[in-house]
């Protein structure tokens, strides 16, 4: 779905005027008509009030172009449910709300995480418990949190 599918749909969907949600964002009502018809995009600082107003991330506004995976477990972000919230309630597309939530790591180390994997995580073939901890740290090792 493009971004102008996706205003439309959520202003129509919580019965808000093209003139009510300008106001709501500060711009103009030329300036919602334009991105509905696909003539412009809004900016980032308006995104962020759109992402804030409509409960639904930044990716989500952009038509879900990204796909996103959480930067300390690896999981796919496939639905704003699973993004992860800063403490000011707004979207932090980085991380899954298991991982990262109110501005909290919920895994102080990389092994800590790798130890929870362990220990949940199927292992349906018998992988030596060795094998399969080098396997998760390589995986977990390529992602921005832990690569730092």
């Amino acid at each position: 779905m493009e971004t102008k599918d996706v205003i439309i749909n959520l202003r129509t969907a919580r019965g808000l005027s093209q003139e009510a949600l300008a106001e709501r964002v500060f711009v103009t009502r030329q300036a919602v008509s334009r991105w509905e018809t696909g003539e412009t995009t809004p900016n980032t600082e308006t995104l962020k009030l759109l992402s804030g107003l409509f409960g639904v991330s930044i990716n989500t506004l952009l038509g879900a172009p990204r796909r996103l995976i959480c930067q300390c477990c690896g999981m796919p972000l496939s639905e704003d449910g699973l993004i992860s919230r800063e403490t000011d309630g707004s979207f932090n597309e980085d991380y899954c709300k298991w991982c990262y939530d109110g501005g909290e790591f919920a895994y102080k180390s990389k092994d800590a995480l790798v130890d929870f994997l362990m220990s949940h995580m199927p292992n349906p073939d018998n992988v030596p418990d060795e094998t399969r901890r080098a396997q998760y740290d390589a995986w977990l090792s390529q992602l921005s949190h832990w690569a730092k």
